[in-house]
């Protein structure tokens, strides 16, 4: 599953993302804050809310959260009922991504490759922010397409893993 997280806030789209057997966004938004400490936005905390367009199916089990890498810089947001989903959930890294660390300018362009099992996709895409080897930033396809989340793999290369 490929996991993409986006922010929005319209009223429509949150109250879609609310409906009867899906998974409330904003109750995993307080479990990454709970998970964390921080509230989003705050360095250590969610960068942004989880896209409310999402619809994820309930979770009947309490969701399981772990940090996803050391730089600590996604964390993997899971729901353990039999065939549940998971989505990654990037961090606000604050202090902890130092401007001597960036290898990807806000505006530059890159190499987004969708890796998998035994393959690889790749194509021009634009970052959205900037980021250190590791971290995990939002980048654009073409002009008008929503933005992805992708790791930094290298100076103008990200990736999104495919599972």
């Amino acid at each position: 599953m490929l996991s993409l997280l986006v922010a929005l806030s319209a009223p429509s789209v949150r109250a879609q993302a609310m409906s009867p057997g899906l998974q409330d966004p904003a109750a995993i938004d307080r479990a990454v804050s709970a998970f964390t400490g921080q509230p989003i936005g705050v360095p250590g905390g969610a960068a942004r809310p989880v896209d409310r367009r999402l619809r994820l199916a309930a979770c009947a089990a309490p969701l399981a959260l772990s940090w996803r890498g050391d730089a600590r810089a996604s964390i993997l947001v899971e729901c353990p009922d039999a065939g549940g989903w998971h989505i990654f959930v990037a961090t606000a890294l604050g202090d902890r991504q130092s401007s001597a660390g960036i290898v990807i300018e806000r505006g530059q362009s890159v190499t987004v490759a969708l890796t998998g099992d035994g393959f690889s996709v790749s194509q021009p895409a634009e970052a959205l922010e900037s980021g250190a080897v590791g971290a995990w930033i939002r980048v654009r396809t073409v002009a008008k397409s929503d933005p992805l989340q992708a790791r930094v793999v290298r100076p103008g290369l990200v990736e999104v893993p495919v599972e």
